[in-house]
């Protein structure tokens, strides 16, 4: 579907609740653009993730809290213009204190984000799945989960992620993701849980639509979607997969074109240019300008024979 020519969802986080009311689980893979988005969407995702780590990774910058809000509402923008399945936003900290969460919020609203997602660490952030982390205290969140749910102005759901399983433990995780779901979270992401039974015990204290991180290389092991869902999980995201796949076959397609010096033996490994001119609607650009012409020519010969 051409983004020109899309029109955008009305209400992305009503669609977005709708999903996490009508679904048992919904697999939000991770984007970092808005071609994987259009590409998930045509592979049948009802939402997608637009991953801080994968946005910054893109961008060749380290995921500690370096990207700004304009580059992310720019990145929301563009990618909403062309899916039309709602698209979870990973803000970071917010970009400030409570204050801050309120621009963050309108900003990223306006740009078309279904749910906007903000966690509780210090700045300057890290992964949430290596060491060396602080968290704020859990009253400082709270704050800026309210200023979250106050600046909303249409039904965008505001996730709270907590990163205390590594910090304080997982006890105090809970606790602050219930204190969280009392200042008004609508989804709650516990971050790098170490097991399914981790994730279960979580899921059976915190009385809220829950989020699941499946990355990885990290603290958590693999589990499967269908775990998560026996776990009582409603949402499970895959934040860098795409993006990692992509580097490595991208490091694959170098090193063979800089030995063989052709691109033949990659040419199975490809998406074809049918294929793509297929995903991202070419035929509509052309169609449309085709109508334009034939309309102004229209006009030229009506004008030449008065």
């Amino acid at each position: 579907m051409a983004f020109l020519y899309r029109e955008p969802l009305e209400d992305p986080g009503a669609k977005l609740r709708e999903l996490i009311k009508s679904r048992d689980i919904i697999v939000a893979p991770g984007v970092f653009g808005p071609v994987f988005a259009l590409l998930a969407e045509s592979m049948g995702f009802e939402a997608a993730y637009l991953s801080g780590a994968a946005l910054t990774g893109f961008y060749a910058i380290p995921d500690i809290g370096l990207i700004t809000l304009s580059e992310l509402a720019a990145m929301t923008k563009y990618t909403v213009r062309v899916s039309g399945i709602p698209l979870i936003v990973d803000a970071d900290t917010g970009f400030g204190e409570a204050i801050n969460v309120v621009r963050t919020v309108r900003e990223l609203e306006d740009a078309g984000a279904a749910a906007i997602q903000i966690e509780d660490q210090v700045m300057p952030k890290k992964c949430g799945h290596l060491p060396g982390k602080s968290v704020i205290p859990a009253g400082d969140m709270m704050k800026k989960v309210r200023a979250a749910v106050e600046a909303r102005r249409r039904d965008t759901l505001i996730v709270a992620r907590t990163d205390a399983r590594d910090v304080e433990g997982f006890d105090a995780a809970v606790e602050r993701a219930q204190l969280y779901v009392d200042a008004g979270a609508d989804i709650v992401f516990p971050e790098a849980l170490r097991s399914v039974e981790e994730f279960r015990e979580f899921a059976r204290r915190v009385k809220a639509p829950l989020l699941a991180n499946m990355t990885e290389f990290g603290r958590t092991p693999y589990i499967k979607v269908q775990e998560f869902r026996e776990a009582g999980y409603k949402i499970v995201i895959f934040p860098a997969t795409v993006f990692r796949v992509a580097l490595g076959a991208a490091r694959r397609a170098l090193e063979t074109i800089r030995r063989e010096g052709t691109q033949v033996s990659l040419l199975e490994a490809m998406m074809t240019r049918s294929e793509f001119y297929e995903l991202i609607g070419y035929s509509e650009y052309e169609s449309r300008d085709s109508k334009i012409a034939e309309h102004v020519e229209e006009l030229l010969k009506s004008k030449t024979k008065s």
